[in-house]
Formats: C-alpha cells, structure tokens, sequence
C-alpha cells in the first residue's frame, strides 16, 4: 500500500514555510510565495521518496480545497501592475502617428567604398546621370510574318 506524503502549508507575511511529511520523515523549507512554495514541496518529496509515483496531499488551514484555490489564483492572477497612462487626444509623439522624419542629408550620400571596390574615375565621369532619360522612339517597318509570307 502507498502512504501519502503530506506537504502542509503555513503563511508568514509574504513567506511560506512549507513541511513536508511522510515515510517516517519530515523536511521542512521556506519560499518567497505559493507557487515557489509548490515548487520547493516538490523538491522536498523527491528528497522524502525513493523515486516511483508517490501521492501527495497539499492542505493550506488543514483544507486540501483551500490550497488549491490559493494557489490556482496566484497562478491566474495577473502581476500588479501600474495604471496605463493614455494621453490626452493631439498629444501623440511623431514616432507614434507614423509620420516619418525626413531622413538626414548625409543619408542621401553613397557609402564610401573600400578602394578595391570603387571605379576608375573615368568609369564614374560616363555614368548615366541618376534621372532616365527617354530613349528615342524607333519605327520598326512592318514586315510580313513567314505565315503571311507563304499564302502570299
């Protein structure tokens, strides 16, 4: 037959001393909350057993439904958290309205190149200016296909 192993919980402000009982022995432990203190009983029990599946009972005030319900609402329960400011409307910063600043003259500039990379400068002087220029229009003479051609 297995024997429960007991962990029994008791609140010191915002400690939690733990003792944790069973197989003839007892442990006893602190944590900084509920949940550390569920982790540090685990530890405890693995310390107690001798490996296997062991059953534990977890009591807060002698009550295993007190426990649970401490210890799933500090689980679920959401960290505090200071009030969220909101602004009041017109008072966004620019980087929040998703205006762009116009980026830095020296931004426009090219990267200096390493000179193993860079043109000759006679290369650089017959570059094509930055804007396109349109090429002139051609009239290509219309000329009859091989099909048009063969029924002619």
């Amino acid at each position: 037959m297995v024997e429960a192993i007991t962990a029994t919980y008791v609140q010191e402000n915002a400690d939690w001393t733990i003792t944790v009982s069973g197989r003839g022995k007892e442990l006893t432990a602190k944590a900084p909350g509920i949940i550390a203190a569920r982790d540090r009983a685990d530890q405890l029990v693995e310390e107690l057993g001798e490996g296997g599946r062991t059953t534990v009972v977890h009591l807060l005030n002698g009550s295993a439904l007190d426990f649970t319900s401490a210890y799933m609402t500090a689980r679920l329960t959401l960290p505090k958290l200071p009030p969220l400011e909101v602004p009041p409307p017109g008072s966004v910063p620019k980087q929040q309205t998703g205006e762009q600043t116009p980026a830095p003259a020296s931004a426009e500039k090219k990267p200096v190149l390493p000179p193993s990379k860079q043109l000759p400068k006679a290369v650089e002087d017959r570059k094509a200016p930055a804007e396109p220029v349109p090429a002139a229009e051609t009239k290509i003479p219309k000329t009859k296909t091989p099909a048009k051609q063969a029924r002619a």
